[in-house]
């Protein structure tokens, strides 16, 4: 297959499943690498391209968004502060030890969200983040830098501790926090000269065009199903790295 029309594809892949769950990377980063990009590169590049179907994202869930912005101001500014770290650590660090981790960290998460029914029932913070919250924001902020395969599902499970009123909110705060955390990592990467642009633009086009068709589709999708596919493409992912 052409190197070019399989980052196509994957990019919109990718862009319309970061809009639901989050985990796009599980499919833009690889296709890199099968292009002949080098490891940290094809990260700093796949961060770039992703960051604008973020965007894309984010704007079709702008109703939940401008209902919620207002309330999130602490978790963007440590999502900003943490993602910047990790974006520092990723040049300066061999990410074997983290890549390790990625399978550990999926399976928290989806067993989080899957429990999360039963966890908020008793919550009684009215807060979006809670200062626990804004703890575990931070370190997914760190990897998000880092690398930021699936944390999409990291930060849904932490908003599933929140008393948001359905996914649609949750996957609105979620898509702006991932603004912030992609769009403050590109800074490190473009100053260390580690993106490739041409790749990084064609993806770009294609991750917005998904991640916009991918939120505005599942905004019209019930809550339960939302939730249902969040966890299959959890499960999914985390068995992947596994057995890999």
């Amino acid at each position: 297959m052409n190197p070019y029309l399989l980052l196509a594809a994957a990019a919109f892949a990718g862009g319309a499943i970061n809009s639901v769950a989050g985990g796009g990377s599980f499919l833009t980063f690889p296709a890199l690498l099968f292009a002949g990009v080098p490891p940290i590169p094809a990260n700093a590049t796949n961060n770039t391209a992703m960051w604008l179907g973020v965007v894309a994202s984010a704007r079709g869930y702008k109703e939940e968004i401008r209902r919620y912005r207002g309330v999130i101001v602490p978790a963007l500014i440590v999502s900003a502060i943490g993602s910047l770290l990790g974006a520092v650590l990723l040049l300066h660090t061999p990410p074997r030890i983290f890549e390790r981790m990625i399978p550990w960290l999926l399976l928290f998460a989806t067993a989080l969200f899957a429990a999360s029914p039963l966890l908020t029932r008793n919550v009684k913070d009215d807060r979006v983040h809670s200062p626990f919250q804004l703890v575990l924001q931070f370190g997914v902020a760190i990897y998000g830098g880092y690398f930021g395969a699936g944390i999409g599902i990291l930060m849904l499970a932490i908003l599933s501790l929140s008393p948001l009123p359905d996914i649609n909110a949750m996957n609105g705060v979620k898509n702006l926090l991932s603004v912030a955390i992609t769009g403050v990592a590109v800074v490190p990467f473009l100053i260390a000269g580690v993106i490739n642009w041409p790749l990084a633009l064609l993806m770009a086009i294609f991750a917005m065009t998904g991640g916009y068709a991918g939120a505005r589709l599942f905004r019209m999708v019930p809550s339960r199903v939302t939730r249902a596919t969040v966890m299959a493409i959890g499960a999914g992912m985390t068995a992947y790295f596994f057995f890999k």
